[in-house]
């Protein structure tokens, strides 16, 4: 039962984010300055796009009429007779999906028939003898089946002969210029009806008072239905007189961007063109447009054909858009998904205060270096805003010398000879917390009863300044002392070197000496106060237990002190001198000290 009670009272939980409040005005600017950017940016796509609707795409159907009669121009391939007229029936063709076709040049064979003949002179089709004609062979750019014969086509060609209908198609350009040339004043008619199911609404580009005799103009008459082709592709930047010569592949785009919504109604199409087609002739194969279709008849019961290859101008109508209208839940969705971009501000501006608060610009600051006068203040906001924290790890050690304003961090592995030696990573030192120090009484410092250099000497951030203080009597300092009050370490040689450590880095007077140490470190009455803030309801351990208690207590109280916090005071390595100091305060009985003990 008190599982699930625990399991419940998990379940209605609340978590929020803590927020650091920077009163700046330089900071207050960029933010509001960039919000105005995000804002404007969303209320700019919210209406320009119609963000606020659900789209459906368009479902539309074509159908095109064209209308024109041309004359064929002189020059014309073929038996054609210059001067023929031709009508729609003549030189338009129905193709399947949204297309339709204009003839604009012709070449004609006429009165071909099934029987043998001489293939048409070409690279592929000439011969000196029969050897380089094989019977039955099937050549895919030839005009029959090859009987095998080498036969002449006129006095100065042979060809291999085949079976097909005869006479073969000659191999001609087309004509220069195009023989319906005229076909650039026809005219086609679009209807498109669209739709869109989802919201239950059809129309079509053919508006009620339409006027039949209109034609399409880009600015003077942009919803008329009724194309010239010429003007098709001069809009699409194309020559109409270059194009019908060998044919093209023309595109009518027909875009609409319907907006259903009752106060703003709008559904009409717009209209654009491109050519489709590769037009450079140097790097088509192909060059144009063309096919060949025939024409048959009987003549004395012998069936004739007529076969024309034909040049001309296809048009595709591409019909596509979208349909919208409001939908609430596409405009919470998109507010939703764009609240994420007022975030950015709050990321450039933490960028700006940890580029400006790196590790080089806090020593420069701590050095008091004039060049860096500016990032005391990102300092500042760094140290409010992020916390330092390193992964735990048994071989990470911290180190406070009384000479250096901040922290080293020594990893284990890399540690040479002594602790006191190791250069370490500067760390930040974190902001202590006096409130509950301050409340307890100071016996053994009365600093208003002090003379004057004594009061210099407690101010704690200044360093102690002088000459180290004279060797113990027990026997001389280590080499790696400065301070002239440490001893050497009696443990074995794999954790010797972690109490290899003094309390400065250069030589100078021993931070034992400083009547602060004294009262912070060293003061009975207030160890046994935080003890008993502690515990207040423990009961009196007895004599030796509560010597070793105290002695633990001003471990910590001297980590507190100088490492400013329990994250890095479980990892610190305190001094030798320091030790020995709080040792002969509190001993032990027996003299038999375990050293330092990681928490991991």
């Amino acid at each position: 039962m008190p599982a699930c009670s625990s399991c419940w009272n998990e379940v209605f939980q609340y978590e929020t984010n803590k927020v650091t409040q920077i009163q700046s005005t330089n900071y207050g600017t960029i933010k509001w300055f960039l919000h105005m950017i995000v804002l404007f940016y969303i209320s700019f796509a919210l209406l320009s796009d119609k963000l606020y609707q659900r789209k459906e795409p368009v479902i539309s159907s074509v159908n095109a009429k064209v209308k024109g009669i041309a004359e064929v121009a002189g020059g014309a391939g073929g038996s054609a007779a210059a001067g023929s007229i031709f009508d729609t029936a003549d030189y338009t063709f129905g193709l399947q999906g949204n297309s339709f076709f204009v003839m604009t040049n012709f070449l004609k064979t006429e009165g071909q028939q099934q029987k043998l003949c001489p293939e048409y002179p070409t690279r592929r089709t000439v011969c000196s003898s029969d050897r380089g004609c094989k019977k039955g062979w099937t050549d895919p750019l030839g005009k029959g089946i090859q009987t095998g014969k080498c036969i002449s086509f006129n006095a100065t060609h042979k060809t291999c002969e085949v079976r097909g209908w005869c006479p073969a198609e000659a191999v001609e350009e087309a004509p220069r210029p195009a023989l319906l040339r005229s076909a650039e004043n026809f005219t086609v008619l679009i209807k498109n009806n669209i739709g869109f199911p989802g919201y239950n609404y059809t129309t079509r580009n053919i508006l009620p008072d339409l006027n039949v005799s209109c034609t399409f103009h880009k600015t003077q008459n942009p919803q008329c239905p009724i194309f010239r082709l010429g003007d098709i592709l001069r809009e699409a930047g194309e020559n109409f007189s270059e194009v019908a010569i060998q044919g093209g592949i023309m595109g009518i785009e027909i875009y609409w961007d319907c907006n259903l919504d009752q106060w703003s109604h709008h559904c009409r199409p717009k209209y654009s063109f491109r050519r489709l087609d590769d037009k450079t002739t140097t790097e088509s194969l192909i060059p144009g447009y063309n096919f060949r279709f025939a024409k048959y008849y009987r003549e004395n019961n012998v069936e004739y054909r007529t076969l024309i290859k034909v040049f001309g101008i296809r048009f595709d109508i591409l019909v596509f858009g979208t349909g919208g209208k409001f939908d609430i839940i596409q405009l919470v969705v998109y507010i939703g998904s764009t609240l994420s971009y007022f975030g950015l501000a709050t990321v450039f501006i933490d960028f700006l205060i940890k580029t400006y608060s790196n590790s080089l610009c806090q020593t420069c600051v701590y050095s008091s270096c004039k060049c860096c006068k500016p990032c005391m203040v990102n300092e500042y906001y760094y140290r409010k805003k992020f916390e330092f924290i390193v992964e735990p790890s048994p071989t990470l050690k911290y180190v406070s010398f009384v000479d250096e304003p901040y922290i080293r961090m020594v990893d284990q592995k890399l540690l040479g000879k002594s602790l006191q030696d190791a250069k370490g990573r500067p760390v930040p030192r974190p902001e202590s917390d006096f409130t509950a120090l301050s409340a307890l009484p100071l016996p053994d410092l009365d600093v208003d009863s002090q003379p004057e250099p004594a009061k210099a000497e407690a101010e704690e951030l200044q360093p102690l300044r002088g000459a180290p203080a004279p060797e113990p009597a027990d026997g001389p300092s280590p080499g790696w002392c400065r301070c002239g009050r440490c001893r050497p370490s009696a443990l074995p040689e794999p954790r010797r070197p972690l109490e290899e450590l003094c309390c400065r880095r250069a030589p100078g007077p021993c931070i034992t000496s400083s009547p602060l140490f004294a009262a912070l470190v060293l003061c009975p009455r207030r160890l046994q106060m935080l003890l008993l803030l502690r515990e207040p309801l423990g009961a009196a351990p007895p004599a030796a237990a509560a010597s070793r208690r105290l002695r633990h207590c001003a471990y910590r109280c001297y980590a507190a002190w100088r490492f400013g916090g329990a994250d890095l005071a479980d990892f610190a390595i305190l001094p030798s001198c320091c030790r020995w100091r709080i040792r002969r305060e509190f001993p032990r009985a027996d003299g038999r000290y375990r050293g330092f003990q990681s928490p991991c």
